[in-house]
């Protein structure tokens, strides 16, 4: 079974677009703390809000999580 990696991947992705975390809680209407504690692996998203991310970063679920 594969380790998810979603909090290393969204910082990966993230920084990859030259994005704060600040903007991309602006896209997807969450505070810039939530951001933080994804990144930090202290909670995790709803499916709805990983399904944004994957648009914004144009990547499938699978590169998101895994």
């Amino acid at each position: 079974m594969k380790e998810i990696n979603f909090k290393k991947n969204l910082k990966t992705f993230r920084n990859a677009a030259k994005m704060t975390q600040t903007q991309l809680g602006k896209l997807i209407n969450v505070d810039q703390r939530t951001i933080s504690a994804w990144e930090h692996g202290i909670c995790e998203p709803s499916l709805e809000i990983i399904a944004k991310l994957c648009d914004i970063f144009d990547e499938t679920f699978d590169s998101m999580l895994l």
